[in-house]
């Protein structure tokens, strides 16, 4: 375990990759579309978690071994028996622990290198734009409609790229939202405005735990993919993953020309 102090001095060296740094992320750096540039960027960039339970649990797992230098995780649940079947980065120690802090012991025990900050808050129309500031990255992982559709605005406003990702039994989808650009859609293009939408959420229709894993990976993936990006871009396509069926598809989700978040009429 590295001192609180060994930890201060390796965050104070951000403008560089120290030696620790080129031996952890080896295998990144030979990658020539990472190299030591893109791991520099991964150290100095800040990646917003909204959600440490299925979907997060993953990405906070992925992103702290990645070298993401600050990971800010919001969630104001505690750890229940239930979570543990798909949650994997907490343990029976963590019961009635808030999920937030868990995460973030977690991702620092992983990864000393990583500053892991726990917000303990229930997102809402008046803190959710505080909770994303700064951020390179936001990952949606959120349980409920219309919390997501909260993340989703204050990420557009801020210009902030998103990762959404929701799971349900054996499905799973996930999409990247620069709404902002032209040609790109916003989260609204994509479900609209349904605020009579009924959530359900895994404790009724039950979810299989590595299905929370392969989506909550690929959000890790496409954090990364912003930060440094790599390959081609998939802003405005999303993936339906159909594990039922083995069956992954990407699909194209064109901008709303009537969109009340993106469109040229919701900007007038």
């Amino acid at each position: 375990m590295v001192s609180a102090a060994g930890r201060q001095a390796y965050m104070a060296s951000m403008d560089a990759l120290t030696d620790l740094d080129l031996e952890r992320y080896a295998r990144h750096i030979v990658l020539r579309e990472i190299g030591g540039d893109g791991q520099l960027r991964l150290k100095n960039a800040t990646v917003a978690i909204m959600g440490a339970g299925g979907i997060g649990s993953p990405a906070i797992q992925y992103l702290a071994g990645a070298g993401v230098g600050t990971i800010r995780i919001v969630d104001d649940d505690t750890v229940d028996t239930s979570n543990l079947q798909r949650q994997t980065i907490y343990n029976g120690a963590d019961l009635r622990t808030t999920k937030a802090d868990a995460a973030a012991a977690f991702a620092m025990r992983l990864n000393p290198g990583v500053a892991a900050s726990a917000c303990r808050a229930r997102i809402d129309a008046e803190n959710v734009a505080a909770l994303i500031e700064g951020a390179d990255v936001v990952i949606d992982g959120t349980d409920n409609f219309a919390t997501r559709l909260l993340v989703a605005k204050a990420a557009h406003a801020a210009r902030i790229p998103l990762v959404s990702a929701a799971v349900g039994q054996f499905e799973g989808q996930l999409a990247v939202y620069r709404g902002w650009e032209a040609g790109k859609p916003c989260y609204r293009c994509l479900v609209s405005d349904d605020p009579d939408r009924v959530d359900r959420n895994c404790s009724e229709q039950g979810v299989l735990g590595p299905v929370t894993g392969v989506l909550g990976t690929l959000a890790a993936l496409e954090a990364i993919r912003a930060i440094v990006p790599f390959g081609e871009d998939v802003a405005g396509r999303l993936l339906l993953v159909d594990l039922l069926s083995w069956r992954f598809r990407a699909i194209a989700v064109p901008p709303d020309p009537a969109c009340p978040v993106c469109s040229d009429h919701a900007l007038r």
